[in-house]
């Protein structure tokens, strides 16, 4: 989830400006769009029928006294079980085989992403109009597009992407990236704003890396870091009923997040190594394995990330997660 380099440079020649920005980030850079530009909607958006209510549970992680965030309605440990039927709906599920270039490709060896089934990108505005069959054609079987970011930027291309990729067959998610100086509770309540509950989707993100651009210089410590997540995600499960999935980068993950999050699933970014050597003993559900990936349908590079496990094991993990 990284912006490509001539944007950043574009971006750091503006860097006076952009410190007087009270918008989000995007990616590694300095977003100077809030949505100001943009028509907020008077309600959150709809487009399907709500999940079943999660049970309540005890917090993983001890709230400090004096923190700024009120603990947030609690969601269950465990994602709520799903009937039959479900398993039976994406028995069929088709599944189209890799065929992404990459202009920095890297040897993983006998644990190279190439080795496991499901692959998929994610996208934000930088990757433009996206041709949606190619892309789903080159093997996109899912995709993570972006769509907020603090509590007052919504990605300008986020609703024509979801829509797109919905029409294109790919499974779809969004996913919001962290802004520490931001409340938890108010970056949830934005996110859950402007991204609909949709029958199908896959558990919405929430994208945690240290900025090294950003406006916000503010460093909290491991315990205030996972006590805002928390609220946040919890928030986030109360509402669509899916256990939200923690995507971060190995810095960001070595100052906070090592045995945290347990009974989270987990996204890692490891783009020189297999996520083994980076998060030793961190169980992952996807591995985002390139930022340098190259496909029909997309202009310049987009992420590619892979499932773990086998066709079998993602048509079970949709439909135990899927919304």
């Amino acid at each position: 989830m990284r912006l490509p380099k001539i944007i950043v440079a574009f971006i750091a020649c503006l860097g006076v400006a952009a410190c007087t920005s009270g918008s989000g980030i995007d990616g590694l850079g300095l977003s100077s769009e809030t949505t100001s530009s943009i028509q907020r909607p008077n309600a959150p958006l709809t487009e399907s029928v709500t999940p079943p209510e999660p049970v309540p549970y005890q917090s993983a992680v001890a709230e400090p006294a004096g923190e700024e965030e009120a603990p947030a309605e609690m969601a269950a440990l465990v994602a709520p079980e799903r009937p039959q039927a479900a398993d039976a709906a994406y028995a069929n599920i088709v599944i189209n085989e890799r065929r992404f270039r990459d202009a920095k490709p890297i040897n993983f060896g006998k644990a190279s992403p190439k080795q496991l089934a499901v692959h998929g990108v994610d996208i934000s505005r930088w990757q433009g109009d996206i041709d949606w069959a190619k892309l789903r054609g080159q093997g996109a079987n899912f995709v993570y597009i972006k769509a907020t970011d603090g509590g007052d930027h919504l990605d300008p291309m986020f609703r024509k992407n979801w829509r797109d990729a919905e029409k294109a067959g790919l499974k779809r998610g969004a996913y919001h990236f962290f802004y520490w100086c931001r409340t938890a509770r108010e970056q949830a309540d934005w996110f859950i704003r402007n991204v609909p509950k949709v029958k199908g989707a896959l558990p919405p993100v929430i994208d945690v890396e240290w900025n090294h651009t950003s406006n916000c210089k503010k460093r909290p410590s491991r315990e205030n870091v996972l006590e805002k997540m928390q609220v946040f995600m919890d928030k986030l499960e109360a509402h669509y009923g899916q256990r939200p999935v923690i995507y971060t980068a190995p810095d960001f993950y070595a100052d906070n997040l090592k045995g945290a999050f347990k009974n989270h699933p987990f996204w890692l970014r490891s783009v020189a190594a297999h996520p083994s050597k980076v998060y030793p003993g961190r169980e992952w559900v996807f591995w985002q394995y390139s930022g340098s990936g190259l496909s029909h349908g997309v202009e310049g590079r987009i992420d590619l990330n892979v499932f773990h496990g086998d066709e079998n094991a993602w048509r079970k993990w949709l439909a135990r997660s899927a919304g």
